[in-house]
């Protein structure tokens, strides 16, 4: 999830793609340029332990964009394990 979250704020869209699950991935990810992500808090995990397959991850993340306005992505992100690797499966935004 903070690997995801560090993607988006340095616009490395490669990264995204890569840890995107190939069933629910996008033929392309590009994050947007413009947006500047300025914090991330992790509210809370289920699973996605050591032993698991799946997890979730509860989060908010905050954005700024060029014009000054802020706001705030609230997520529970989806995670599955394939290979060892942890990829991002989709997410409920409030």
């Amino acid at each position: 999830m903070r690997s995801r979250y560090s993607a988006f704020a340095v616009g490395d869209g490669d990264w995204l793609f890569t840890t995107w699950h190939p069933r629910t991935r996008p033929d392309e990810v590009r994050p947007d340029p413009a947006t500047s992500w300025t914090g991330l808090e992790i509210l809370g995990l289920d699973d996605g332990g050591v032993d698991d397959e799946t997890g979730e991850v509860e989060f908010v993340a905050l954005w700024r964009d060029p014009d000054g306005q802020e706001g705030r992505l609230h997520e529970r992100s989806r995670f599955a394990r394939r290979a060892g690797r942890w990829f991002y499966v989709d997410g409920d935004v409030d």
